[in-house]
């Protein structure tokens, strides 16, 4: 899923518009100094630091990482995180898969909305055509693609009722797929193939996720949301699982200020924080030991070449010459120095179900060696010293981002290429990238679901708003198209490895490191089990006293 701060979601950047009415959201601004908040008597609370703002609590309009931390504690979808971060039953307590591979169907449990209203079939169907109409304007509507006709009702050419998707009873859910995908129960942990409370969205609108009108299905409730300072949720007495849910309260903080969330979990008033800078990662194994929880991650930074508008980007020597002269070594032992590991493609090691032999043609070559090439890439594109390349590089006010952002302006520097970097609040960030309005971008893509495809997919010509570089290749999308019909498992894997060398010898981003999960959790949470997806639900989590 995308994206996250730095990029993710998803897990995944959110529209600009925030639905919440004045009377159940206040603006209290940041705190200089935050003492943890009393815990009702014989409860147990969790405060959690999450990174950044949330624009949205709906499944289908949300696209960060730090929105789907929250959105899956609200609701949950056929199958949800195990502690390891691997599929497990939730809505749906089993399944059944046609010979060919393209019809599921899914059982459901009973189970009820927070409201007391039954969570049907039904929900779910609604929620896949919700997704797909073109008003909804969400940015993983690609995501659905997945179900039958789901491409053609996104785009207007087929009618909600020709989705693949059906409801044969109240506890009986029947997808149909346009190919066959075994990935499809990692798929379905998604906030995109959530359900959602028709009868509240119908009565409320968009306003049904403001506090007071949200109705969700899964262990916590959504209690207020005071925007700039915390997120309050408590444990769902309507929760099928509810006897076995440790945590009562957790409040989700805003902490983009890293060092000062690092503190705050130092002093106990927050028991985790979603990250930390990669250089302090010594000092907190000294001051603060198995506080810091640093583990490999389905996750690529990149920078994305914006190839909308025509300009020098749309040069394939430039973008070489560009992701040449990066010194990704540099960045991962000098700057990053938590584990990162230089990139030279899109899709991690380690990625289900993949082949991993594609790279960057150049990738053996010294660093020297790349630098003399960039220069004359340039050359030969017509920049020179006289006439040097101009560009602006759009990034995320986060001090990760603003590091590896001016390390990069440097090694441009160094081959004659001006750049100036431009920084903006993670949400003004992404909306620009979306609108392509950017030069060179800074992002991070952390897997959806553990499968080459929720990289791949990224870069493909009809996938929209998340192709921030609008990258386009005709031959890509074949492969792509000829990988999903292909049901020999090796046979896939060769064809999505020859997808991807296709786009890296178009330069169509360029890979930086593989991100290392930056968790700090106090040792007194217990349940917390690190993983590369690196989603922990707080149903599986409790804190001792």
């Amino acid at each position: 899923m995308a994206f996250v701060p730095v990029e993710s979601p998803s897990l995944r950047q959110p529209s600009l518009a925030v639905p919440l009415a004045a009377a159940a959201v206040t603006f209290t601004g940041c705190q200089s100094k935050v003492q943890r908040p009393a815990c009702p008597a014989g409860q147990v609370c969790l405060e959690y630091g999450n990174n950044a703002e949330p624009l949205t609590l709906d499944p289908q309009k949300s696209n960060l990482v730090d929105e789907f931390n929250i959105i899956a504690e609200l609701i949950v979808g056929l199958t949800t995180d195990a502690p390891d971060g691997s599929p497990t039953p939730a809505m749906a307590t089993s399944w059944e898969t046609s010979k060919d591979g393209l019809t599921w169907t899914f059982h459901l449990r009973d189970a009820q909305w927070s409201d007391g209203a039954p969570v049907t079939a039904d929900d779910f169907v609604y929620a896949y055509r919700r997704i797909l109409d073109s008003k909804t304007a969400s940015i993983y509507a690609y995501l659905v693609y997945i179900l039958k006709n789901g491409q053609a009702v996104n785009e207007g050419k087929a009618s909600p009722d020709a989705l693949g998707a059906r409801a044969l009873d109240p506890h009986t859910l029947q997808l149909t797929l346009e190919h066959p995908a075994p990935y499809l129960p990692e798929l379905t942990k998604h906030q995109s193939f959530f359900p959602v409370p028709r009868h509240v969205i119908e009565k409320y609108g968009d306003a049904w996720v403001q506090p007071g009108h949200f109705v969700g299905n899964g262990p916590y409730n959504l209690v207020s949301w005071s925007l700039g300072d915390k997120i309050q949720v408590i444990k769902n007495g309507r929760f099928w699982d509810a006897a076995n849910v440790c945590v009562d309260r957790i409040n989700y903080y805003p902490t983009p200020d890293l060092v000062s969330a690092e503190r705050r979990v130092q002093r106990g008033e927050l028991d985790v924080n979603t990250s930390f800078l990669s250089n302090r990662l010594q000092h907190m194994n000294e001051v603060m030991p198995g506080y810091a929880r640093p583990h490999v991650s389905l996750a690529t930074s990149y920078l994305s070449f914006n190839t909308h508008d025509r300009g020098p980007l749309q040069d394939n020597r430039v973008r070489r010459a560009l992701s040449e002269a990066i010194d990704r070594d540099f960045i991962t032992t000098k700057l990053t120095r938590a584990g990162q590991v230089p990139a030279y493609t899109f899709v991690p090691p380690g990625t289900a179900h993949y082949a991993q032999e594609a790279g960057l043609r150049w990738a053996g070559e010294s660093f020297a060696q790349r630098q003399v090439e960039a220069r004359a890439l340039l050359a030969q594109a017509g920049f020179s010293a006289t006439h040097p390349l101009k560009l602006e590089i759009k990034t995320q006010n986060t001090t990760d981002t603003l590091q590896l952002s001016e390390a990069v302006q440097a090694d441009w520097r160094a081959i004659g290429v001006q750049a100036t970097v431009v920084q903006n609040d993670t949400s003004i960030a992404f909306a620009a990238y979306r609108n392509r309005d950017f030069q060179v971008g800074t992002m991070n893509w952390y897997a959806d679901f553990n499968d080459p495809v929720t990289f791949l997919g990224l870069l493909k010509s009809d996938t929209g708003a998340q192709n921030y570089g609008d990258y386009k290749s005709a031959a890509y999308d074949a492969l792509l198209a000829q990988a999903d019909q292909e049901p020999n498992e090796t046979r896939r894997a060769v064809i999505l490895k020859r997808a991807e060398q296709t786009m890296l010898d178009d330069e169509g981003m360029a890979p930086i490191y593989f991100i290392v999960n930056r968790n700090i959790v106090n040792p007194k949470v217990t349940g917390w089990v690190d993983n590369a997806v690196n989603f922990h639900r707080a149903r599986w989590l409790c804190v001792k006293h």
